[in-house]
């Protein structure tokens, strides 16, 4: 199970499996960030880990990751933006960011990948970095801070419900309606606005 595996880790690396899984998200870390977020919530509230520290060790792994992939962009943005000038994907993906730039930053950081490679799209399209930071800096915050508070407040109701059915079922079925719940509520806003 994933918990078991992320257990493992902690006993063995402690906060800088935390850090780590943040700041190597984009390179392809296979940790689900939620997952992690809510651990590293649970096991503070049992008193395992300090929860000032390792909300801070999570929230620096995310905006490193974060602004790395920022800066990628706006480095060797204008070296790979014509490849793409063509695809039909890249033009949809540069209207919609053109319409909603702002918010898309900012509903962005609630999506599982697109939260690592959005970055690099904001810098490829030259925004500043003061903008980039302001919106998703601020969102980031309250996106770990929402799903650490539920994992330390609440991460023994989670758990006692995840004994009751299979896991591994239990958190499909909680990932497919969360994500479904916010791409369907992201999409209206975007097509309606």
């Amino acid at each position: 199970m994933i918990s078991d595996i992320v257990l493992q880790l902690v006993n063995h690396y402690g906060y800088l499996f935390f850090f780590l899984a943040f700041c190597l998200g984009p390179f392809g870390v296979p940790v689900p960030n939620e997952l992690t977020i809510l651990t590293g919530g649970i096991l503070s509230n049992n008193g395992v880990l300090n929860p000032w520290i390792i909300y801070m060790v999570i929230l620096a792994g995310l905006l490193i990751a974060i602004s790395v992939a920022y800066f990628a962009g706006r480095i060797f943005g204008e070296k790979f933006k014509p490849k793409f000038q063509n695809n039909r994907h890249f033009q949809k993906a540069e209207k919609l960011f053109d319409q909603h730039g702002d918010i898309a930053m900012c509903f962005g950081m609630l999506i599982p990948v697109i939260r690592y490679i959005l970055p690099v799209f904001v810098g490829l399209n030259g925004v500043s970095y003061k903008k980039f930071t302001l919106i998703s800096y601020s969102s980031a915050f309250l996106w770990t801070i929402t799903f650490f508070t539920i994992g330390k407040f609440f991460g023994h109701h989670i758990l006692n419900w995840l004994n009751i059915i299979d896991p591994k079922l239990a958190v499909a079925a909680l990932m497919l309606a969360v994500g479904t719940f916010i791409m369907t509520k992201w999409f209206k806003f975007i097509f309606t606005a």
